[in-house]
């Protein structure tokens, strides 16, 4: 039995990181897809575990190639998912947890090449946004109103999505992720656990 997709977009700064860290290391069977990207590592990124870390030359040879499910200019930033990769997790069994943004999303399901859910993160608002990348320390103020401008849109985009909940509270969020998945998995047959529900075992 094929896993199961979850896209899960949301506005830099809403906690996306920290919550999926915490849903992935309480459920198992997720497996995490890592997206390439023309970005710099921010301190403490590793090459391989956060993102695959690659110039636009190599970004672009690999869109000429086909290689991606989709790919994305973010922040003057190009982002991509192998599709190779997706599929080859998706097949074992693992239900992929595919952290991208808006734009991706969409052409996700524009193309129809694999179904997911679709699950939109929001922060409890723009104000609290601002404070939440001001606290970083790690963005120039150029950076933050850009982040801002684009937070604004994508906010906008929440309601293409099969799901959406605020991040106010980091365990009322786990919980409720958590909760979307093993409907999920309870929709498609199978166990909490992930495993396929045999209605002939005795």
């Amino acid at each position: 039995m094929k896993g199961r997709l979850f896209v899960i977009s949301a506005p830099s700064g809403a906690g996306k990181t920290t919550l999926l860290k915490k849903v992935m290391a309480t459920v198992s069977g997720l497996v995490f897809s890592i997206s390439h990207t023309t970005r710099a590592p921010r301190g403490g990124d590793v090459d391989g575990v956060d993102y695959y870390f690659t110039d636009k030359n190599k970004f672009t040879s690999m869109i000429d190639q086909g290689l991606f499910l989709e790919h994305a200019n973010v922040h003057d930033n190009l982002y991509g998912t192998s599709s190779g990769a997706i599929e080859s997790q998706l097949s074992q069994g693992l239900d992929v947890i595919l952290d991208i943004d808006v734009q991706g999303a969409a052409i996700l399901r524009q193309s129809k090449r694999v179904e997911g859910a679709h699950v939109f993160i929001s922060p409890p608002g723009l104000k609290e946004l601002e404070n939440r990348l001001r606290g970083r320390g790690t963005e120039s103020e150029e950076k933050i109103q850009l982040r801002l401008k684009n937070a604004e849109v994508e906010m906008a985009a929440a309601k293409d999505y099969e799901y959406l909940l605020v991040n106010d509270s980091l365990e009322e969020a786990t919980n409720i992720l958590t909760s979307i998945i093993l409907a999920e998995r309870a929709r498609g047959h199978r166990h909490p656990s992930g495993e396929p529900i045999d209605m002939v075992k005795k």
